[in-house]
């Protein structure tokens, strides 16, 4: 069944936040620091900048290859979302129709150039967020968030919701097999039957939030984020954001693709 295993591999990113590299001992405040910046510049780039949006490729990759993430789960989750960017961007080839290059005497129209920079925009940030889970976790993010003085509410609003977002997927898949079970054929997968396993799931949510909400207090909840390990800014934090940013400043001011290829081109003639 398709839903099982989406199921147990929407966690996945969390369990690789347990090992232990250099990009997974930073603290978290500079990681979601530095990944917002890095967000902010890409995303400020002009609709036909599209060279000089390369270099920043260097940060994802670098946190990939450091933190020992698989390519294979970061491009997977990217391609699933992946329609949202196409559709954002599908009609730029037909609305912008003047040509801006000719590579080859081959007119490039800057709609399929700010197509292309929208997609490439699209999996810099992407990727970004997917690896900020990765070698953090969504609770340690969810723990810099209130250390960055946040309001506490959304963080733990945040927080929760992604934590008992399992616990739903949990009842809607016992649901799922259920139907599944007690189904012949066709019968049993009508708009009616789905109508009628969504209104279930609504009333078990409901009273599970509760049953969840009491057992929190019980064990003495009171609206604070708990953790085992908090951690302390160190140098080599600072020195990770001081130099992080100084380099996404240094992309987004200077063409790197740019000015190597004029480099390149005068030194071969």
């Amino acid at each position: 069944m398709k839903f099982e295993s989406e199921f147990f591999n929407i966690g996945y990113l969390d369990t690789l936040s347990y090992r232990d590299t250099f990009v997974h001992r930073l603290d978290p405040r500079i990681k979601i620091t530095v990944s917002f910046i890095f967000i902010l510049f890409v995303v400020s780039f002009p609709k036909y900048e599209l060279s000089a949006l390369i270099p920043f490729l260097l940060y994802p990759v670098f946190l990939l290859t450091v933190g020992n993430i698989p390519f294979n789960a970061i491009a997977k989750k990217i391609l699933f979302v992946s329609p949202f960017a196409v559709f954002i961007g599908m009609f730029n080839p037909l609305l912008d129709t003047n040509v801006l290059l000719a590579p080859f005497g081959i007119p490039v129209t800057g709609g399929w150039v700010s197509f292309l920079s929208i997609l490439v925009k699209f999996i810099l940030t992407v990727s970004t967020a997917l690896l900020l889970i990765a070698i953090t976790s969504f609770p340690g993010i969810c723990e810099a968030l209130e250390r960055l003085k946040l309001p506490k509410v959304f963080v733990l609003q945040l927080l929760f919701l992604y934590r008992y977002l399992f616990v739903l997927l949990d009842v809607a898949l016992r649901m799922l097999r259920a139907r599944e079970a007690r189904s012949f054929g066709k019968k049993g997968k009508e708009i009616k039957t789905f109508i009628k396993l969504i209104s279930v799931l609504l009333v078990r949510s409901v009273e599970r939030a509760e049953r969840i909400y009491q057992a929190m207090l019980s064990r003495g909840f009171k609206g604070e984020i708990r953790v085992l390990k908090r951690h302390t800014l160190r140098v080599s934090d600072l020195l990770f954001g001081i130099v992080a940013v100084a380099l996404f400043y240094f992309f987004r001011k200077v063409d790197v693709v740019n000015f190597l290829g004029e480099t390149v081109s005068g030194y071969l003639r």
